[in-house]
């Protein structure tokens, strides 16, 4: 049986993914923050928190290191690279200096090694709320379409656009290498290079829902294609003409 601490307003309301492939530590850790005034959303494994995080937001993830099929550290990156500011707190049974250098290298923001007080792990999620906002990296910007790195979301001419965690990803390696063009074969092991099932089809079919998602009828695309050369992407306002 649980008893209720005391609620902290840092933790009160504060939207928790707990990420822990332990059935039965879940439930545990699930039940102990739930007590300390956190509201907690547990999930299994790697894939499921990411999908969970496409569509949801929360205030910390809690994210075990060793999980079957992707690991924690995997999602960490993933995260981190697609523009997920949310705070990670990782668990581990790894207790090497090297292996706390490899989690936060990866993204993590606090790092508590197995076993640990279950009110330890409460009072740095506490911490972890109380923190400033990290220092936001600038929006990328190339005509009238934009990427805003700290929340992952793109628009153009100041309309949002929905787009594909991939997609977004390619979107956001144009945007940070403005007018350079780039082969299938430089995209695929630069912006694909943690899947190993992707191919050059791949890297083509993306490319054409890249440009079903930003291109504005009556205006020039934005992707331009240049035979050995690749793909490259280039300024144009809307309503500019091909001239």
């Amino acid at each position: 049986m649980y008893s209720r601490s005391p609620q902290d307003p840092q933790s009160a309301m504060a939207k928790v993914l707990l990420v822990e492939d332990d059935d039965e530590l879940s439930e545990v850790l699930k039940c102990t923050l739930t007590s300390r005034g956190f509201t907690v959303q547990a999930v299994r494994d790697g894939n499921e928190a990411l999908d969970l995080l496409r569509v949801n937001k929360y205030d910390v993830i809690v994210l075990d290191w060793m999980m079957p099929g992707l690991s924690g550290i995997d999602v960490c990156k993933r995260l981190r690279s697609g523009g997920d500011r949310t705070p990670i707190l990782m668990l581990t049974a790894r207790t090497s200096d090297e292996d706390t250098e490899h989690g936060l290298d990866a993204g993590a923001d606090d790092y508590l090694t197995k076993p640990f007080e279950n009110r330890v792990l409460a009072a740095r999620l506490r911490a972890l709320l109380r923190r400033p906002p990290v220092c936001l990296e600038p929006v990328l910007r190339i005509g009238d379409i934009s990427w805003d790195p700290s929340t992952g979301r793109a628009s153009r001419a100041g309309k949002e656009i929905r787009l594909r965690p991939m997609v977004a990803k390619l979107l956001e390696f144009f945007l940070r290498h403005p007018g350079q063009f780039f082969t299938p074969e430089a995209l695929l092991n630069r912006v694909w290079d943690d899947d190993s099932t992707a191919g050059l089809e791949t890297v083509r079919a993306h490319i054409k829902l890249l440009r079903k998602a930003i291109e504005i009828p009556g205006c020039p695309s934005l992707i331009e294609t240049e035979r050995h050369r690749g793909y490259r992407l280039v300024a144009h306002e809307q309503g500019d003409s091909e001239g």
